[in-house]
């Protein structure tokens, strides 16, 4: 049987999937593993409607543990980890789906200012299942409940320090995605001297990532080209993402981000090591222009877990996902949508440029992604023939672009990205590709 944590802790649709029995079990499992008497907790939250019931679920396991259970309310996924860092807790608890659905949420578990890893993460599952063996504490020994209004002004704090005086004078706009920002990004730019127009700040419980924040951001570039902002920053739900928007109002990915911040560090000499980690699905031209300037991409399996792990070992401090989720090791241990917004504002004050004219220095290769429908997706690798066709079309390519294909992690699919120069030839070769798969892997 699979285990319940996937790539970003345990996620699903709440009653189905996820619900409070499952939370007072994660509670109990991780006051038991990580916790006791005299340790404490902290647990943050996104702005769902499930949020709340699955909190009261997760204080009230580590309660029964002897744990202590801190709430921190409404806060984005970054100030958690930033409040989990410290000797005060043994842990963290974000309740947030992150960019998903209202309807859906999620349960993160963070050590020591990161997220818990594999081996954690497969005891706490055993001893979800095996929770009647967790002893019940004395009402004298029970874990008291909690807050600490002190943490997310330190997390504020933080950032601004980062931040400096580049925010004087800047004409921004925000979309907060009705997300755990909404409270707090429109007066922290502003509080930095930005005049700022915020999009999307009225969370109700439901309308989180709705039509809104970095999966869709739309509106905002309608609104930064039409009101003539600088510059715009789309958070998601948790805001541990950020989509940016040129001054023209078009899109920056997770990927121009990324090469534009690597090459002003390139240029001002603290990009450690001229290394910049991304993913296999990050573009071919993001690793030519850091190439070019000097520097250095590695490459990891999609995941923030794989990027930070990479990061570490060759003692990188940029790096991160097409998507948005970026981390910047020498100032924090998880991707921030809030820092990654102030970082990229860094960059473009230190240049004295445009934000569009900084995306042009990060091209874009042609890039076609297909997901086919396939019931043996994870045996793609035994089928000889689709094995021998991806081979052979990689010698075709060449140094002129590259393959991928993986099997998707939640539906039965297998994704085929062909990337290159000519995007004709790109088209060809994922079409041919996908109805291989189709005929071979059904």
């Amino acid at each position: 049987m699979p285990g319940r944590f996937g790539t970003d802790g345990i996620r699903g649709e709440v009653g189905p999937a996820l619900d409070a029995p499952l939370a007072l079990s994660l509670g109990r499992a991780v006051g038991h593993r990580l916790g006791g008497p005299g340790r404490s907790v902290v647990i943050g939250r996104d702005t769902r409607r499930s949020g709340e019931m699955l909190t009261a679920a997760l204080a009230a396991g580590l309660a029964a543990t002897g744990t202590g259970a801190v709430d921190l309310g409404v806060v984005t996924t970054p100030c958690l980890v930033h409040a989990s860092a410290g000797e005060r807790y043994s842990a963290g608890i974000m309740v947030s789906a992150s960019h998903n659905p209202a309807a859906d949420n999620g349960l993160k578990v963070v050590v020591g200012g990161r997220k818990a890893d594999e081996a954690t993460e497969e005891e706490l599952d055993r001893l979800i299942d095996a929770g009647a063996q967790i002893p019940s504490r004395a009402n004298h020994e029970l874990g008291r409940m909690g807050t600490d209004a002190d943490a997310l002004e330190t997390y504020l704090h933080h950032l601004r320090d980062v931040a400096g005086d580049a925010f004087a004078g800047l004409r921004l706009g925000i979309d907060c995605a009705n997300g755990s920002a909404s409270g707090v990004a429109p007066e922290l730019f502003r509080s930095m001297g930005a005049e700022v127009t915020v999009l999307f700040d009225a969370p109700n419980g439901t309308n989180i990532n709705d039509g809104c924040g970095s999966t869709h951001p739309e509106r905002l570039s309608e609104t930064v080209a039409a009101a003539g902002l600088e510059v715009g920053l789309a958070l998601d739900g948790d805001a541990d993402r950020l989509i940016a928007v040129d001054e023209r109002g078009a899109l920056v990915d997770g990927d121009a981000v990324m090469g534009i911040c690597a090459l002003e560090r390139l240029a001002a000499g603290t990009l450690r090591n001229n290394l910049l980690v991304a993913t296999v699905m990050s573009n071919g031209g993001l690793e030519r222009a850091v190439e070019q300037a000097g520097g250095r991409m590695v490459r990891t399996p999609v995941g923030d877990r794989h990027v930070f792990e990479a990061m570490e070992r060759d003692d990188a401090v940029l790096g991160g996902e097409q998507s948005g989720h970026i981390i910047f090791r020498d100032r924090a241990t998880t991707g921030d949508g809030l820092l990654t917004g102030i970082e990229l504002v860094r960059s473009m004050r230190a240049s004295g440029q445009p934000l569009s004219e900084l995306a042009a220095r990060i091209p874009r290769l042609p890039q076609v992604v297909i997901n086919s429908a396939v019931r043996r997706r994870d045996e793609w690798r035994q089928d000889q023939q689709f094995v021998a066709a991806v081979e052979r079309a990689t010698t075709q390519m060449g140094e002129r672009g590259r393959i991928l294909v993986r099997p998707s992690g939640t539906e039965l699919k297998i994704r085929i990205m062909v990337e290159g120069d000519d995007a004709g030839e790109i088209d060809r070769i994922a079409r041919e590709l996908a109805t291989l798969a189709e005929a071979r892997l059904n």
